[in-house]
């Protein structure tokens, strides 16, 4: 006979007292319209392991945008609907919780996305990735708070485990592969047996997603805590090289993500440039060509690729402050983060690090109309005596507006004299 557990006290202790009158009103609602209504997914886990989460999910066996349209009305918030797939989100006063209408899937090839249909809480959870992710609680008034456990995942979750529900979860769903390594290790669980045992024979079915979906994966990834954990357990298990076989997480690595977050504070977009730092520009186009990602994130992994031959440059002790700007110009922020971080050169970090922090703001106080009313033409003189003025404040030749005026007299005098007829 199953456990029988009541979460009810857990949702007033870990949950804001705005979000549990709202789960006491929403169940209610949702009782005097013949329909259940259940909270599921991570917030459950997350409560029966005394983590903090407020990013609420709800599933009704009935019309889940009807039911969000009466809440929202109630708090005088806001209902956004998506009504192709029976959710809504009801937002109020900084809140947000989402509504689904139970459903059933079913998967027409491997890798496909989900055929969807109307289903019971049963259904619905048995869609789920891993037992510790599909339990749910009642929140009808005469029920709540009782937890709905059909896969075992508090047993799971008290011996630390993430497990599948059934033989073709990965076949079904390969990003799950990525999402059983977050959450083995944001959790200091283990893969059970026969869950590691079908991800090592499945892994090959990654090749059945889109790169759009294993990147979002990915990112997720590098948003944890130690982003490096997971992927040292991916090419531990051969999934990291299903994204380009010459990517690897090592002490090296290990070591760049540490220093990122005590020097940066670390951040996706530079965890995943230092991953890709050791690849070659062929290699890094082979792999932006997979995950597709957005622009800047492209420029990003293009631009930590073909700054690694400059940084060499940068070691050069007679090197001037114009010319470290000038080498360094034009490549993104978060490549130059990411350089900072993976050289061995205190020199060339400390180079990155003036011209981020300073070199890169600087500019001449005058303007290009204020090199007009000094008598410089408008054409590629005036670009030349706009960079020359540059030059010249980076390397502390002139610091004053008034320095820069008598700067661009000296050359105009002098271009005058250049060009004059009578001294040809």
């Amino acid at each position: 006979m199953s456990e029988t557990i009541n979460l009810a006290r857990r949702l007033g202790s870990g949950l804001p007292p705005d979000l549990v009158g709202f789960l006491r009103t929403a169940g209610k609602s949702a009782g005097e319209a013949g329909q259940k209504l259940y909270l599921v997914g991570g917030v459950v886990r997350d409560l029966l392991l005394g983590r903090s989460n407020v990013d609420l999910d709800l599933v009704l066996e009935g019309d889940a945008i009807r039911l969000a349209q009466e809440l929202a009305s109630g708090l005088q918030g806001k209902m956004v609907a998506h009504r192709r797939f029976g959710t809504a989100s009801v937002q109020w006063n900084g809140w947000k919780v989402d509504i689904a209408t139970a459903r059933l899937e079913s998967y027409p090839h491997p890798g496909a996305l989900p055929v969807v249909r109307p289903g019971s809480i049963e259904t619905d959870l048995s869609r789920r990735d891993f037992t510790i992710n599909a339990m749910a609680v009642e929140l009808a008034p005469e029920h709540y708070g009782l937890l709905l456990d059909r896969f075992g995942g508090l047993n799971d979750l008290r011996n630390g485990l993430v497990r599948v529900l059934h033989e073709l979860s990965f076949i079904d769903d390969a990003t799950r592969i990525w999402r059983a390594l977050r959450y083995e290790q944001r959790l200091g669980f283990g893969l059970e047996a026969s869950t590691l045992a079908l991800l090592k024979r499945d892994v090959n079915m990654l090749s059945t997603v889109s790169g759009d979906r294993i990147r979002h994966e990915l990112e997720l990834a590098l948003k944890e805590p130690e982003p490096e954990r997971v992927l040292c357990r991916a090419g531990e298990l051969g999934v990291l090289a299903r994204l380009h076989p010459s990517l690897k997480c090592d002490d090296w690595l290990v070591e760049k993500f540490g220093r990122s977050r005590e020097t940066q504070g670390g951040t996706p977009g530079v965890y995943l440039a230092l991953l890709c730092y050791r690849l070659g520009s062929e290699e890094t186009e082979q792999l932006v060509s997979y995950l597709r990602p957005a622009s800047p994130l492209a420029r990003t992994l293009r631009d930590t690729a073909n700054l690694k031959a400059k940084l060499e440059l940068l070691t050069d002790p007679t090197l001037a402050p114009s010319a470290i700007r000038s080498l360094l110009d034009g490549y993104s922020l978060t490549a130059l983060a990411a350089a900072q971080v993976a050289t061995d050169s205190p020199l060339v970090r400390e180079r990155v690090d003036l011209y981020l922090r300073k070199l890169r703001h600087v500019k001449p106080s005058l303007t290009g109309d204020d090199l007009k009313k000094l008598g410089v033409p408008p054409g590629p003189g005036m670009k030349e005596a706009l960079q020359a003025l540059l030059q010249a404040r980076l390397d502390g030749r002139v610091t004053t507006r008034r320095e820069e005026e008598d700067m661009v007299k000296r050359r105009t005098v002098s271009s005058i004299g250049t060009n004059c007829p009578e001294r040809r």
